[in-house]
């Protein structure tokens, strides 16, 4: 039996979804953090066999304008995943997560095509939660990213034997991100092929001790979060891969700063404990570091991925 053709042409949502940080120093592939910086799309369905796409923001002379788009793909995926056929589409995107900074641009590309797809299909099939992280991670490859990214708050992200999984939990007002973005790009897949197989059972104790600390210093203890970021399980060897990033968070936590390398790099978290720790850490990189760093001073964003559904000029949450 042929898939149904789902929504009639016509309809709108629009999508926000937010950068995100993951693994935070010492919670490698497992914890992440929603930021204050969101990428935005309207999606519009279209008669069968059309695309049209139209792309402002950060980084679009690399994005594809074709049925390869990351965007466009997650729809499609999303739409064989519940045995709907595809519409035509107009994807109208304003890109402000930077691309390959280790920010989440890729995760939030995915979260935004499934609310995308959640939205349009709003009526006919529902994308609950569940469905959503687990195509996300499917396609996406882990959980890490998209977790904040769908959720918002800090996640905890992890794997059983039904399927990806997710905890939420909320930040303490007093920590203050400040993500240091350079110039430079860093791929994914590049980092992540520094990783060894096998590590010492010492530093794997060492990280699992930093990660259930990180855990109370992020939500009851912000005092604690230089300690808490210490890690042994990934930096380090992929630290020969963007040397830049690693002196930054060297010489930012022998100040005192929390200093991570945000996702598999090259831009750098600092997780303050406070809005003048913060600024501290801002003017200690403006002064003091030569190689230039753009400051994003940030709020922890507690609602995620959204969507909504335009109609007849006002808007409704798909």
């Amino acid at each position: 039996m042929n898939a149904a053709l789902s929504p009639a042409p016509g309809r709108s949502v629009v999508v926000r979804v937010p950068a995100t940080s993951a693994n935070l120093g010492p919670g490698f592939d497992t914890l992440g953090l929603a930021l204050s910086v969101y990428d935005e799309l309207v999606v519009t369905a279209l008669a069968e066999g059309e695309l049209d796409i139209e792309l402002t923001g950060q980084g679009i002379d690399d994005v594809p304008r074709d049925a390869s788009h990351l965007v466009v793909r997650t729809i499609a995926y999303a739409y064989e995943a519940v045995g709907r056929r595809m519409p035509g589409l107009r994807l109208e995107a304003h890109n402000v997560i930077p691309h390959g900074r280790g920010m989440g641009s890729s995760g939030a590309a995915v979260v935004a095509g499934l609310l995308a797809a959640k939205g349009l299909l709003a009526g006919d099939v529902e994308l609950g939660d569940e469905t959503l992280l687990r195509l996300a991670t499917e396609l996406e490859g882990h959980p890490d990213n998209v977790a904040p990214a769908l959720f918002g708050g800090l996640t905890i992200a992890w794997v059983d034997e039904t399927g990806p999984m997710h905890k939420k939990l909320l930040v303490h007002r007093g920590v203050s991100p400040l993500v240091f973005v350079p110039e430079f790009t860093m791929s994914t897949s590049v980092a992540r092929s520094l990783q060894p197989l096998h590590v010492p059972r010492e530093d794997a104790v060492f990280n699992v001790s930093r990660s259930a600390l990180l855990i109370a210093a992020l939500t009851q203890s912000p005092e604690l979060l230089l300690a808490a970021t210490e890690d042994k399980l990934h930096q380090n060897y992929r630290a020969q891969a963007m040397p830049e990033t690693t002196r930054l968070v060297l010489e930012l936590r022998a100040q005192g700063f929390a200093a991570v390398v945000s996702g598999a790099g090259p831009s750098v978290l600092v997780l303050a404990d406070g809005p003048g720790q913060r600024l501290a850490a801002a003017e200690f990189v403006a002064t003091q570091i030569d190689t230039p760093w753009e400051a994003l001073m940030l709020a922890v964003d507690f609602k995620g991925g959204t969507v909504k559904e335009y109609a007849e000029g006002s808007t409704q949450t798909a």
